[in-house]
């Protein structure tokens, strides 16, 4: 039965998906504007690494939730989630469809279930927990998530200082891993009608074989991620510690201009980072049963979400 309810649409999936061009194909058979789901473009001066929509495929559809923060600012879930809120209304206001386009499956998450009610920060705890990190690293922190909240770990890159460190926290100040607070609030009622489209591959092989290709053109453009990340470096306020720089490719790229890996290292780590990324992100995507699951690989799923897009408007 069809919902009453204006319709809001998110093409989901992991990195070098596609989801960009499907969101471009369905920009010029119908009036919508994208709201990025992704953590990382959000951030300026970073196009590369992030693979961000270019000027010319930006020009073609209205985007929002890019470049709207300096590398050296945070941005939460709670901010994201209101922020994509506002913007939603803002667009159906103007009598078009508003599409949410992106990988960042926690962002995803908490626009459609809320946020789930965990326990505040606890600054005498962050603090030990920072002197733990300093001393044997965030990767060390992870292993120890892996034994008492093994769900969390497998979503969480264990170089992501920020996440491994609040789900631990989670757990030393409620004494129950994060995973089982999860989907515990009562879920907020959509004020609209949510299509989860997920572009997935039929196989995982073919997947890392873009994800690897895609690094190399990073790394050849000129300038490229190497450049790019230099220019960064040269910020006196910009460090490894900030999400922004802990990004994927960016980690790997500054490792590399501190002599810390060479060149074959930068790509060998860049490419596994990033397969990482995409395994994470696709175990978000199995949690999510309401999907419409498309094959990233076949020969024409944008073609295929555009039919299901239309098919629903009617």
């Amino acid at each position: 039965m069809k919902s009453s309810k204006p319709l809001v649409v998110s093409i989901m999936g992991p990195t070098a998906s596609g989801k960009t061009a499907a969101a471009l194909a369905i920009a010029q058979s119908i009036p919508c504007e994208i709201i990025s789901v992704d953590s990382a473009l959000i951030y300026r001066g970073m196009d590369i690494g992030t693979a961000k929509p270019s000027d010319e495929e930006r020009s073609q559809v209205p985007h929002h939730l890019i470049d709207i923060l300096d590398p050296s600012v945070s941005y939460s879930v709670k901010q994201f989630r209101d922020d994509a809120s506002r913007l939603i209304s803002d667009i159906q206001a103007r009598s078009k469809l508003p599409l949410l386009v992106g990988g960042t499956m926690l962002y995803f998450k908490a626009l459609r279930d809320g946020l789930d009610d965990l326990p505040s920060a606890d600054l005498a705890l962050r603090s030990q927990l920072d002197m733990e990190i300093a001393r044997h690293g965030t990767a060390a922190l992870h292993a120890r998530l892996r034994e008492l909240d093994p769900i969390t770990a497998e979503r969480l890159n264990p170089n992501d200082t920020q996440r491994v460190q609040r789900a631990m926290e989670i757990i030393l100040l409620s004494g129950q891993p994060m995973s089982s607070q999860l989907d515990k609030a009562d879920k907020p009622e959509l004020p609209f009608e949510l299509m989860s489209l997920a572009l997935e591959p039929s196989d995982r092989k073919l997947l890392h074989d873009r994800i690897a290709q895609r690094f190399d053109a990073m790394l050849s453009a000129r300038p490229g991620l190497i450049e790019e990340t230099a220019a960064l470096k040269q910020r006196s306020d910009l460090h490894i510690g900030l999400p922004s720089i802990r990004c994927v490719g960016y980690r790997q790229a500054w490792d590399y201009l501190e002599g810390k890996i060479n060149r074959d290292n930068l790509r060998e780590m860049g490419i596994a980072a990033t397969r990482q990324l995409a395994k994470r992100q696709l175990t978000w995507l199995r949690s999510m049963p309401d999907r419409h699951v498309i094959d990233c690989l076949s020969p024409n799923p944008t073609e295929q979400i555009l039919n299901l897009v239309t098919a629903r408007l009617g």
